[in-house]
Parts: structure tokens; C-alpha cells; sequence
């Protein structure tokens, strides 16, 4: 028994091999070498030179006051409402939904769930980090401003970095980093920057953001895309168990899956006539076919303590071990037999 089960779990194994693809398929995935290791340093020294030149009210907080007193939505009125959509795409519901989307198709295509993880694991980090930073410094926006001049920190607000300009780096720059040629890696990575790049200056132009949190949203989300590689092995690992968990429920479910019911017997209708063998005819077709018997043994092979050969009693012709009585035979027999015979 126990043989044929494990033959049968085989044949499902190899039915399922035969109807699905070998998974994952081969993307190409950027690796942390010297030159990514380098550039992820300077962005991050860079990252921490704005931080410092913000904390120390230095020439970029005096040129985010000119930025802001120039009022960019008035001096160039027209584009309002174009920017008004544009920085959407810096959104993070809306663009996560976008690239989700797309990427689950590419998911699909491809019978792996690595596009979808890699950007999960970006959208934490994001959030973790970027988040950590905005109320760790609590920088008032332009609109909120206290005092010209100062730098506005440590005031409870929330806005340094620029999330959307962070969002939109990491959001658009995912699908140049999950790209599978290299030319299709260049051409995503100059739109992704772009996009970023405007996302960053309509927040200015709305005057939602300093310039110096703009800067520092672009390095912020530069710095997650650089780090993704790090994050490979853990993905790899989740893809692993997710698929292990797909073929054991699977398994689950086709051991487990319920016998068909027997049919029910189905009545045969059969016209009504007068006379017995007709309602015999009728009861057996309502009635289900009963499973064959073992065949009865001989009558004289009833059980019980058998006697030997010569206690028994004498056999009759007709099988029976009784006398004949009178009472059990037809009538006309039974007064031929009570009739006695002539010259008796």
C-alpha cells in the first residue's frame, strides 16, 4: 500500500513538471561590485553633507529662503495645473499600484514572484528609512516657516526629506533595476531619473518643499536602489519558501480530495397491468440491483454437528429425509391415497 502511495505522489510530481515551466526564469541581477560599492559611499557622504549643511544654517538654507521668496506657482501661473497632476506620479499609492501592476504581469509571465518581492522590500526600506529620518529631524515646511532665515528643525514637522521625490526614485528606478537586458536598463534608468527629477521641482514649484529637501529625496532614494543587491539573498530565500508552500498545499489538496458518491438507482418506470407477475415486475425494477451472493452450499451440507453415514436417517427419491403426510399433498392425491385399493 504504502508503495503505491509514494507512486502515485510521483506521477503528480511529474504531471505538474511536465504542465509548468522550469522556475525562476533567468533575470539578470545587478551585482554589488566595486563600482556599485563606491557609488553607494559617496551617495551616502553626499547625503550626509546636505544634512549637515541644513543643521548648520549654512548657504543652502539661505537658498531655500530665495527659492521659496520667489513663489515659482506665480511667477509661472499657467503650468499649475499640469504640476497639480504631474506630482502625482510621485504619489506613493498611486505609483506603487502602477508598478505593482506591471510587475505582477511580469510575474506571471515569467513563474516567479522576485519582481514583486524586490519592490516590497524597496517600499520597506523606504519607509523605514526615510521615515525614521523625517521625524528625527522634524523640519517645518515653506508654508509653515517661523523665522526667515532659520532652518526650521527639530520643530515637529515632517518633511526633510522629500517623500515624494524619494518615492519617485525608488518606485520609476525598480523597473530599471529589475530590467532584463542592459539596454533596456539605460533606457528605464534615464526615464526613472527624469520622472524623479521633475516630481523633485514640482514639489519646489508648489512650495510644499524646500530645494534642500528635494536634494536630499533624490539621494535618500538612490541610496535604497543601491542597496537592493545586498537584499538579493533574503528575497531569493522568501521566493524559495513561497514556492515550497505552493507545492505542499497543492500536494495537500490532491491527497486529500473527496471520492466521487456513488449513483443513486434510478426507478424505471413500467406500465401498470393487472395479474401477480406483473407487480413482481414492477417491485424488482424499483427495487436496486442486490450484489451478487456467494453461492449456497447443497442441502445436504447444512451446518451443525454432522452424525455419521449410518445414523442417518434414509433419503428419499425427491431429497426429503421426512416421511410423506397426506396433509401436505395436493387433493386429489391425498383422497387417491385414502381410497383403498381394489382386492385389498
Amino acid at each position: 500500500m504504502r508503495t503505491e502511495q509514494n507512486l502515485t505522489r510521483l506521477d503528480r510530481v511529474f504531471a505538474r513538471l511536465d504542465r509548468e515551466p522550469e522556475r525562476p526564469a533567468h533575470i539578470d541581477v545587478p551585482k554589488m561590485s566595486r563600482h556599485r560599492v563606491a557609488l553607494f559611499l559617496a551617495t551616502l557622504a553626499f547625503y550626509l553633507a546636505i544634512v549637515w549643511l541644513v543643521v548648520i544654517t549654512s548657504w543652502l538654507v539661505r537658498l531655500d529662503w530665495l527659492v521659496m521668496f520667489f513663489r515659482p506657482y506665480q511667477q509661472w501661473s499657467g503650468i499649475h495645473w499640469f504640476v497639480d497632476y504631474y506630482v502625482v506620479l510621485g504619489q506613493r499609492g498611486p505609483t506603487a499600484v502602477m508598478v505593482a501592476a506591471w510587475l505582477g504581469w511580469r510575474s506571471w509571465r515569467q513563474h516567479t514572484v522576485r519582481p514583486l518581492l524586490t519592490l516590497g522590500a524597496s517600499l520597506l526600506l523606504l519607509n523605514i528609512t526615510v521615515g525614521a529620518a523625517k521625524l528625527g529631524m522634524g523640519r517645518l515646511g515653506p508654508h509653515y516657516a517661523t523665522t526667515i532665515g532659520s532652518n526650521e528643525m527639530g520643530l515637529g514637522g515632517d518633511i526633510f526629506p522629500s517623500g515624494h521625490t524619494a518615492n519617485a526614485v525608488v518606485t520609476w528606478g525598480i523597473l530599471a533595476y529589475l530590467a532584463s537586458t542592459p539596454r533596456a536598463r539605460r533606457w528605464l534608468s534615464a526615464l526613472s531619473a527624469v520622472t524623479s527629477l521633475g516630481v523633485g521641482l514640482a514639489t519646489v514649484y508648489l512650495g510644499t518643499h524646500w530645494l534642500s529637501d528635494v536634494v536630499l529625496g533624490w539621494a535618500a532614494g538612490l541610496l535604497i536602489l543601491l542597496a537592493l543587491p545586498w537584499c538579493e539573498p533574503l528575497i531569493a530565500r522568501a521566493e524559495v519558501a513561497i514556492f515550497d508552500l505552493r507545492d505542499r498545499w497543492r500536494d495537500r489538496r490532491a491527497g486529500t480530495a473527496p471520492a466521487p458518491a456513488p449513483a443513486a438507482p434510478v426507478a424505471v418506470p413500467v406500465p401498470f397491468t393487472s395479474g401477480a407477475p406483473a407487480q413482481e415486475e414492477a417491485s424488482a425494477a424499483r427495487e436496486p440491483a442486490a450484489p451478487a451472493r456467494s453461492p449456497r452450499a447443497p442441502v445436504y451440507l447444512a451446518p451443525g454437528p454432522h452424525t455419521t453415514r449410518s445414523e442417518r436417517t434414509p433419503v428419499t427419491p425427491v431429497g426429503s429425509r421426512r416421511p410423506p403426510h397426506s396433509d401436505r399433498l395436493p387433493r386429489g392425491a391425498a383422497a387417491s391415497a385414502a381410497r383403498p385399493l381394489p382386492g385389498g
